[in-house]
């Protein structure tokens, strides 16, 4: 399988219903606030990071310079207020000088952009850098909620200004244009109110790198927004929940094929990297157990992404899910 399709596939939701976590025999995080987060523009430089095959990653620096940046996303849906799994996250900001990849001198240049799959908790995370700033914006993220083809939430984030300050003055070497003037009340983005658009910025001195957590409230639940493509594929397949997720051992998924056609499955790991692969071969309407070791395949402890396609007389059809190796 081409890359260029694992990440186009990857618009799509299963409307196979998701557990809550209580039914997994896991505890649920901590109740979030559970109040919609303000869109804002999605500008400036957006790119679809699907037409891209670099974009699926969680190390988006390439060779970027700044001080690291870990920074961990959790997407909760307005419907229950609950964790929002296997929803796309894309992210993108400026480097350390106030440039975006892919303009102006940088163009057909990715860094700085990727996305990654939230796994059972609704949370994924990135390693990047602290965005430097330019003038007339405060330093912030944009990214993009990826719920359905249908839907999606596009805004942005920013943290304390004093946090980002201290940052950029502990390394000047990396920061030339030096502290960010602006403080986000003087950022006309966030005129509206920004209480919801704040990440904590906290120094890791022994991993010698800043650690961020931002929550972000969307419009929806278990499954929310279907689309076209959704409904096409659940025609076509479903497939249930990785279990036990997370796992130090071998897991499993249900998966329902309702027309003949041909099965088979990837993984990926959080780098872009496919990692496994099978094909399971030709059936005809068929419900099935599919069983994936990570030792067998030699995945370490991480996250990765189980994808599962079927191959039928309307043409391919793809879900996945997100699964955690302890």
């Amino acid at each position: 399988m081409k890359r260029a399709h694992f990440l186009k596939s990857l618009g799509g939701l299963s409307l196979f219903p998701w557990l809550p976590l209580e039914a997994k025999g896991q505890t649920p995080p901590p109740p979030s606030n559970c109040v919609l987060i303000p869109s804002e523009t999605a500008g400036p430089f957006p790119l679809d990071l699907t037409e891209n095959t670099f974009f699926f990653r969680q190390d988006i620096r390439e060779d970027s310079v700044g001080v690291q940046l870990r920074q961990k996303i959790r997407i909760i849906g307005t419907n229950d207020c609950q964790p929002m799994a296997n929803v796309r996250v894309n992210i993108w900001h400026c480097d350390a000088d106030g440039k975006y990849s892919g303009y102006g001198a940088a163009e057909g240049m990715t860094f700085c952009r990727g996305y990654q799959i939230t796994d059972e908790n609704g949370e994924c995370e990135f390693i990047t850098i602290v965005p430097g700033w330019y003038p007339g914006r405060v330093t912030h993220v944009h990214f993009q909620v990826h719920v359905s083809t249908q839907y999606s939430v596009i805004s942005q984030w920013s943290w304390p200004h004093d946090d980002v300050v201290n940052a950029t003055n502990a390394y000047p070497d990396l920061y030339p244009q030096g502290p960010d003037p602006m403080s986000v009340d003087q950022d006309g983005i966030f005129a509206d109110g920004y209480d919801l658009q704040m990440a904590n910025l906290v120094w890791n001195e022994d991993a010698q790198e800043y650690q961020s957590e931002f929550e972000v409230t969307v419009e929806g639940g278990a499954v929310a927004g279907i689309g076209y493509e959704e409904m096409r594929t659940a025609e076509v397949m479903e497939i249930g929940e990785v279990y036990p997720n997370p796992s130090a051992g071998p897991v499993s998924l249900q998966v329902a094929l309702k027309q003949a056609g041909q099965l088979e499955w990837e993984v990926w790991n959080a780098a872009g990297r496919r990692v496994a692969s099978q094909a399971l071969g030709s059936f005809g309407p068929v419900e099935q157990t599919i069983s994936l070791d990570p030792a067998a395949w030699g995945c370490a402890a991480g996250a990765y992404v189980w994808q599962v396609r079927a191959t039928t007389s309307s043409g391919q059809h793809v879900l996945w899910r997100h699964v955690t190796f302890r």
